[in-house]
């Protein structure tokens, strides 16, 4: 897609600080980092959200996350790493290009999130298990 700056980036239209590179996947730096270190990795092959994605190609992109991961802590002595991939706007997806988020964290650092979980109440659970279920 010519208009995705992801698929830009793979086609080396636009400039990117790799990290990896194979048949299905690149790894690049985040241009604007959550921290120093942030690494993005994508398919090669442009899929707007993750479900769009057969399964094998997506086990071929995620397989490198560990690695990336073991990298990234190597790089940058950071206490933890968050591993995040959003699908769709509302879930905070700026890009509509897959992407899996590798970002260092600091036990001080300013970044949060807002999680506001919450019990299921009686016979609910049950409920979205079977719907689930029914379209898995």
């Amino acid at each position: 897609m010519a208009e995705c700056i992801f698929c830009n980036i793979v086609e080396g239209r636009i400039p990117s600080a790799e990290i990896l590179s194979d048949e299905t996947a690149y790894a690049f730096l985040d241009i604007n980092p959550l921290a120093e270190g942030h690494v993005l990795l994508i398919p090669r092959t442009h899929y707007e959200t993750i479900d769009e994605m057969p399964g094998d190609e997506a086990s071929r992109v995620m397989k490198h996350v560990p690695s990336l991961v073991k990298a990234v802590q190597a790089a940058t002595d950071c206490d933890g790493v968050n591993v995040l991939q959003n699908n769709g706007r509302t879930a905070h997806q700026l890009i509509p290009h897959v992407h899996v988020h590798i970002i260092p964290r600091y036990e001080q650092d300013e970044f949060h999130f807002n999680w506001p979980a919450e019990s299921y109440p009686e016979g609910r659970m049950e409920e979205v298990q079977n719907k689930i279920r029914k379209h898995f």
